[in-house]
């Protein structure tokens, strides 16, 4: 979901840290994998049947394109945060827990996302899940930012500010569409495309993060 930053791995290798990067590991797998339960074909169908039930699955198809899309982003960007965050701290490892949790449940919101794409409650809770996940991971980042990097001028602590900006625009962009889901559901979900281009803004223009002298 973000371009990637070379940066150190200094606690990469503590014993807190593996367990909460192999835990994290675990459930992202498991999640990717429930994510496919959705799409099935019933079997011994005729033949208008079958193209009928498999022109049915396709949205539920694009659930499983899109979430998988995200959690696979999701899961670099926890593999990027766990690697460099003093997990010592029970407020650090209790927020980790809870995107974990939050990621464990998403499958939950796939499946009414692919069945119930025209229920505005479907989308939302979708955009709502969506977003809380990347809050969660920018709180993790903004509450780390000047342990992992004391000097704000430094090309490590501009790149951990830029993705910290990104994940930031995901969770306005997926805000954002959960009223509009009430107003009109397709326009709400073609508006998560607008994570792209904030997403190569802010890629493109890292000057704009520099702290001011």
């Amino acid at each position: 979901m973000t371009e990637p930053v070379a940066q150190t791995h200094t606690h990469e290798n503590a014993p807190g840290v593996g367990r909460l990067i192999a835990l994290s590991d675990g459930i992202y797998a498991i999640a990717m994998t429930l994510l496919v339960i959705d799409v099935a074909v019933p079997a011994h169908l005729n033949d208008a049947a079958f193209h009928q039930a498999l022109s049915d699955a396709l949205p539920s198809l694009g659930a499983f394109a899109l979430s998988f899309t995200l959690l696979a982003g999701f899961w670099r960007d926890q593999r990027r945060i766990l690697a460099s965050l003093p997990v010592e701290s029970f407020v650090i490892t209790q927020l980790i827990l809870l995107g974990l949790g939050l990621v464990a449940l998403l499958p939950f919101p796939t499946g009414l996302l692919a069945e119930y794409a025209s229920q505005p409650e479907a989308v939302a809770l979708y955009a709502g899940a969506m977003a809380a996940i990347h809050a969660v991971h920018t709180t993790l980042l903004l509450l780390t930012q000047r342990q992992v990097h004391p000097s704000p001028a430094s090309p490590e602590a501009v790149a951990r500010r830029r993705f910290t900006a990104q994940l930031a625009s995901s969770v306005l962009i997926f805000c954002l569409s959960i009223p509009l889901a009430f107003v009109n559901t397709e326009a709400a979900m073609w508006f998560w495309l607008a994570l792209v281009p904030a997403h190569v803004v802010l890629r493109r223009f890292p000057r704009r993060l520099a702290p001011t002298p």
